[in-house]
């Protein structure tokens, strides 16, 4: 057995073991450095607080669980796997001895659905719960319901450096808070005299040198926020260290649990780690005495768009800052030089917000369904998320088919379970098992949940030659990407050739490592990739579909690379998707640029990966999201009413359809707008309706008692639409207006009667003596008239008249020439006092035709006009 050290927190551990013996929760604070992670648990253990039962930890990190177990194990004189054990996710390391394991967040939750009473564990401690993860607030949330249900005699304690005890004192029942002085040796804080605007590389570089120039006897920490700025400033402090005597060693989840160790465990060279945030709490690294702080962390976060998880370079908070600051005071005086001024770090907010109120919860909220809690919003959280949150994810998990309409989970949900993935790549591999293609399907989704194998840059928004050849037209990115990684299979993972193939060798074997795993739990052995299998192919593009049924998009024009979304709004291809023909995809990974409005020529979200679709599938699968609207439009250039039946997926149009055939009222509806819009002029004369409209208003006036209505434009539009029923376009309503039918309908609203006055009183034609029958000429406001020549009139002896004899008609008497010599209603008077004069300059300019001196004698004999 290893000597322990002595550490702050032991003097604490009598009081949190009777504590314990009398109340079933507990809360502990203690700083960074009083060994709360590696003492309290197996105190609890050993003093048997447990029972018969395990102790359970549960970390924020995989790193945190592998090393506390491990250095717990070691300070018992044992090996990992004996007493002490850890499980993170794809790795176990436990025997039929353990009875304390180390496990992270999410692993808990799933052995909560697998044994909902945890029968085998007497003690749970989470540990570092001010970092607020989202699997550790329902963790908390799970077994204190647990707790208050089936299981009071589960004792449940939470651990932090800088929790606020007393809210989840509370909501332990009001359980004992316990604090521990912490082993903290000051630390000298340095800021940046002002904003350095090189790069995030040198500044580290920089302030490496300056740390060994000015005498650093000890390692070095260093935080950044992820793994590929920790590769540069590898790159950046090499020759630095060398030169200095000293390891340089990255410290990253991704690393092979080997690399992690070798950053952590003591050397006899000194060191310095490139870390991110998995240093921040947890562990201590012996032998740091310096910090350099970039300020800087990937925070978790989730796409709107794919609803995956994704990390945001963004600042840290104080309490982060201050966390990393001590840690170069865990064994004794240290250092930090931190990359950012005073003034920024007094400007960071105190803590980081909670990921409750910042991640999808699609996952969560398909445990919580699991456990049969079917509405997540009744369910006592720790903090409630918002309501919108959780309709979201309710959302989702319905179109994934992973939840029934009554909050159960469906058979494809229980599937999808079994994996420790976001449920959008869980419903990939179960639609994939089912078509026979789960093979490639977990690399499919190892490729999809890990970082992009393909070097950086080769993902920027302007194409280069690399990205070109990249870029090849192909049906789906990520089956693209699943050749590459087949490639670098066949390369045997070499890292000189995966550079050379411009891959990313940490991404490949990250890739390598979960898509390994995810075979595993189906029982597959990993097989050749056949690039020219079509039937496989299309099997793993429905898969993904299946996976993004809300993440479906049609190109708006061929071969351009806007798309339209499903969701609402566009999204732009980016230029280096393999994806270039396709009409119909799926958006798998989207890029939201509103932050980069201000400085982009183009704002619009950018589409990372996309897979080509057919809309066939959207009608076998989610033929419940699909809905038809059928509308009725006017083709103006055809001049007709139109039938247009259009398919709908969210709002990407599928399919349409066109035809003449509608429903007759909803048809003449269209029909009569057109019609209006057109005006009465494009159907009928607007001279023969003005007369009749006259002639009615003739009557009108001449014989009010008889009431005829008065009749105006208006009517006659009026009419106009209701001749519209039953028909579809402007030439069936041409030929009715030519046949009658829109005087026939003004006529309606007259009586009988008043139709055989009009007939009467006011009729279009009249007869001369001459026999010529000519047209009686109504106008609003004027005496009835009419026009023929001359002649016509010969032998009468007055005009003709209407309105039964009351007026008499305005006669126009016309020369050869068609103009009028007089405009009269007294004939008579005419022939005797006007006709001499006129006749004789008749028969000057017209002498072929007959002047007779008697025009009450004469007759025309030529009836031309």
């Amino acid at each position: 057995m290893t000597r322990k050290l002595r550490l702050p927190v032991d003097s604490l551990l009598p009081e949190v073991i009777a504590s314990l013996r009398h109340s079933s929760g507990l809360v502990i604070v203690a700083p960074p450095g009083a060994g709360k992670t590696t003492r309290v648990p197996p105190a609890l253990l050993d003093a048997g607080i447990a029972g018969d039962g395990e102790v359970w930890v549960l970390e924020p990190r995989r790193l945190a669980a592998r090393m506390s177990a491990r250095r717990v194990a070691e300070e018992r004189g044992e090996k990992p796997g004996e007493t002490v054990g850890y499980q993170v996710r794809f790795e176990e390391v436990s025997g039929p001895r353990t009875r304390l394991r180390f496990l992270t967040e999410g692993v808990l939750t799933r052995r909560l659905l697998s044994d909902p009473q945890l029968k085998n564990v007497g003690v749970v401690v989470l540990d570092e719960f001010h970092e607020r993860h989202l699997q550790a607030d329902l963790a908390l949330a799970l077994l204190r319901r647990l707790q208050r249900t089936v299981r009071p005699e589960l004792k449940l304690v939470a651990m932090s450096a800088t929790l606020a005890a007393d809210p989840i004192a509370e909501f332990l029942g009001n359980c004992p808070i316990l604090h521990s002085e912490g082993r903290r040796f000051e630390v000298a804080i340095e800021h940046a005299a002002s904003h350095d605007n090189r790069l995030l590389h040198e500044q580290t570089a920089a302030a490496l040198r300056r740390l060994i120039a000015e005498g650093l006897d000890g390692d070095v920490l260093v935080f950044l926020p992820g793994a590929a700025e920790i590769r540069q400033a590898q790159a950046a402090c090499e020759g630095i260290a060398a030169e200095a005597g000293m390891l340089v060693l990255p410290l990253h989840g991704d690393l092979p649990a080997a690399a992690q160790d070798r950053a952590v465990s003591p050397t006899s060279q000194r060191k310095v780690i490139l870390s991110t945030n998995v240093a921040e709490t947890s562990i201590t690294i012996d032998g740091v005495v310096a910090v350099i702080d970039s300020g800087l962390a990937r925070v978790a976060s989730h796409s709107p768009w794919s609803g995956l998880p994704v990390l945001n370079v963004a600042r840290v908070s104080q309490a982060s800052a201050v966390q990393r600051a001590g840690r170069a005071g865990r064994t004794r005086p240290g250092r930090c030089l931190r990359l950012y001024t005073a003034q920024d770090f007094a400007a960071r907010p105190a803590h980081e917000a909670p990921e409750i109120q910042r991640l999808d919860l699609a996952e969560p909220v398909l445990e919580l369904h699991a456990a049969g809690i079917t509405d997540p919003s009744s369910f006592e959280w720790f903090e409630a998320p918002s309501p919108h949150s959780l309709d979201a994810a309710d959302r989702l998990l319905r179109q994934l088919g992973a939840i029934d309409d009554d909050g159960r989970v469906t058979e494809t949900g229980r599937l999808m379970l079994r994996f420790p993935l976001h449920p959008r790549q869980s419903r990939l591999l179960v639609e994939a098992e089912r078509r026979g293609v789960a093979d490639d399907a977990c690399v499919i989704a190892a490729l999809i949940g890990e970082r992009d194998i393909r070097q950086t840059g080769i993902l920027s928004d302007r194409r280069d030659e690399r990205s070109e050849a990249a870029a090849a037209t192909g049906p789906s990115d990520l089956l693209y990407l699943l050749d590459l990684f087949a490639e670098a299979e066949a390369a045997k993972f070499a890292p000189e050739r995966l550079r050379a193939m411009n891959l990313d060798p940490g991404a490949v074997m990250a890739v390598d490592r979960v898509s390994r795993q995810l075979r595993r739990m189906l029982n597959k052995r990993p097989a050749a990739r056949v690039h020219s299998d079509p039937q496989a192919d299309e099997a793993l593009l429905i898969s993904i579909l299946t996976g993004c049924p809300d993440r479906v998009a049609r190109r708006r024009r061929k071969n351009e690379a806007e798309l339209l979304l499903s969701g609402g709004g566009a999204a732009v291809l980016s230029p280096a998707s393999v994806v270039r023909t396709a009409e119909f995809v799926v958006a798998v990974e989207i890029e939201d640029r509103r932050q980069q409005r201000q400085n982009s020529r183009s704002s619009a979200p950018l589409i990372r990966l996309a897979s080509q679709i057919e809309p066939e599938w959207l009608l076998d699968l989610f033929s419940d999201a699909l809905s038809e609207t059928n509308e009725l439009r006017w083709n103006a250039q055809a001049e007709r009413v139109e039938a247009t039946s259009r398919l709908w997926y969210g709002q990407v149009l599928i399919d349409e359809s066109r035809s003449v055939t509608a429903e007759p009222d909803k048809a003449a509806r269209v029909l009569a707008e057109a019609a209006l819009n057109a005006g009465l002029r494009a159907f009928i004369d607007e001279t023969e309706l003005a007369r009749f409209l006259a002639r009615v208003e003739f009557v009108a006036r001449t014989f009010p008692e008889a009431g005829l209505p008065e009749l105006t434009e208006a009517d006659a539009r009026a009419a106009l639409a209701e001749l519209c029923a039953k028909r579809r376009s402007f030439a069936e309503l041409r030929e009715a207006v030519r046949h009658g039918g829109l005087i026939s309908l003004l006529q309606a609203k007259l009586t009988a009667e008043q139709i055989a006055l009009l007939a009467r009183m006011a009729p279009e034609r009249t007869s001369l003596a001459g026999r010529r029958n000519v047209r009686i000429n109504y106008e609003a406001g004027r005496p009835p008239w009419i026009e023929s020549r001359l002649q016509d009139f010969f032998g009468m002896t007055a005009g003709p008249v209407v309105a039964g004899g009351r007026v008499p008609l305005v006669l126009h008497l016309l020369a050869p020439n068609h103009r009028p010599v007089q405009v009269t209603t007294d004939l008579a008077g005419f022939w005797q006092r006007i006709y001499p004069q006129t006749r004789r300059e008749l028969s000057r300019r017209y002498p072929r035709h007959q002047w007779p001196e008697d025009p009450l004698r004469g007759q025309a004999k030529d009836s031309r006009e």
